[in-house]
């Protein structure tokens, strides 16, 4: 039961990083016709990482480092670089060319690539179903490239850089599930900070403008909601759903953000676009409707990260515990044998034959 109720709270996690991050990319392309691209980047991940470091020290009181094997830093080094420098940057920039609904369908992009380094690269398993449902999500991509299927008659430079910001960032998401058991806020905080120092500083080496202040909070805003907060439930879905998975769910955020375009701002749309979005929510659908399980075997595994004592932490205390769950200290996992439906998530890396 307690596995359960991890499971659905690591899927509301995704749902509602898709939720912010969908809702911000409307919000960015407003905003990019007071600004340049690279210092509205700029902005977005200053107010993430800003914001979630005066979350950090408003919860610890203090400002610590938290322990990581090395190995791990240059993981989360690779997501910043991929993640908050590349990605960001090439999103608003293909934002300038491209209708902002059409662009947040392509960011499903992301969800796809995602999964398929997660399987071809770091081997994390998938299953006919979830495959079909990521074919699915590329042909609505597709779809969308197609002559009349927005205002923009064909693939340009601005869906090319749209769909570079979403391997950026899918080489992010599998960079950061190295490190997804580590304390969430310190690893998005990070990420947005690092992320945010360098598009303003390069903003500020070419000799852009610097924007008014009710400007700078606006963007601020929306970059701690749409990038940190979602950022933080995208790292704490990574460690309960795996990473192709946690994509999948995080691919409902372009369903979000097209609908607040379209809405809010009246962009045009097609019978195309429409078949695009029909397209991928059935791949969602898919996503959001596996089972997985099958006998398995965990090996040897001492970690550290939230918990509860489930059947995978029976694990004794050498210390004082009052018993409130879940908690945080090392622990050593025993090898063990069974079957139950799982995700790949932190617990569960094994092969599939």
């Amino acid at each position: 039961m307690k596995t359960r109720i991890f499971w659905s709270s690591a899927i509301y996690a995704a749902l509602g990083a898709a939720a912010l991050f969908g809702a911000s990319t409307p919000l960015a392309k407003a905003l990019l016709h007071d600004t340049p691209p690279v210092l509205l980047a700029g902005l977005l991940y200053l107010g993430s990482g800003i914001g979630l470091g005066l979350a950090r020290l408003a919860r610890d009181r203090s400002w610590c480092i938290p322990t990581m094997p090395r190995a791990e830093w240059l993981w989360l080094l690779l997501a910043i670089g991929f993640g908050g420098v590349l990605g960001p940057l090439a999103l608003m920039l293909g934002l300038t060319f491209t209708p902002a609904s059409t662009a947040s369908l392509l960011l499903n992009l992301e969800a796809v690539l995602t999964a398929v380094l997660a399987w071809v690269v770091f081997h994390e398993n998938a299953d006919g179903r979830i495959v079909l449902g990521m074919i699915l999500i590329v042909l609505s991509a597709l779809l969308l490239a197609l002559p009349g299927s927005s205002d923009v008659a064909s693939l340009n430079w601005g869906s090319s850089l749209v769909a570079a910001a979403c391997l950026c960032w899918a080489l992010d998401n599998n960079f950061t599930r190295k490190v997804s058991a580590t304390d969430a806020l310190f690893v998005a905080g990070t990420k947005g900070l690092m992320a945010g120092v360098v598009n303003v500083g390069i903003a500020l080496w070419i000799g852009v403008n610097w924007p008014t202040a009710p400007f700078i909070g606006m963007a601020m805003v929306v970059g701690f909601l749409g990038y940190g907060v979602s950022l933080v439930l995208f790292v704490l879905a990574l460690r309960g759903l795996g990473t192709a998975r946690t994509g999948a769910y995080f691919s409902t955020a372009p369903f979000i953000g097209a609908a607040i375009a379209i809405l809010a701002f009246g962009e045009p749309t097609s019978w195309m676009f429409w078949a695009a979005v029909l397209l991928m929510a059935i791949g969602v659908w898919l996503h959001l409707t596996e089972r997985h399980e099958h006998m398995h075997m965990h090996v040897p595994i001492t970690h550290t990260h939230p918990h509860v004592h489930d059947s995978h932490h029976r694990h004794t205390h050498d210390f004082s515990w009052d018993g409130n769950e879940p908690h945080t200290h090392e622990h050593a996992h025993t090898p063990i044998t069974h079957s139950h439906p799982h995700y790949p998530d932190i617990h569960h890396q094994h092969r599939h034959t």
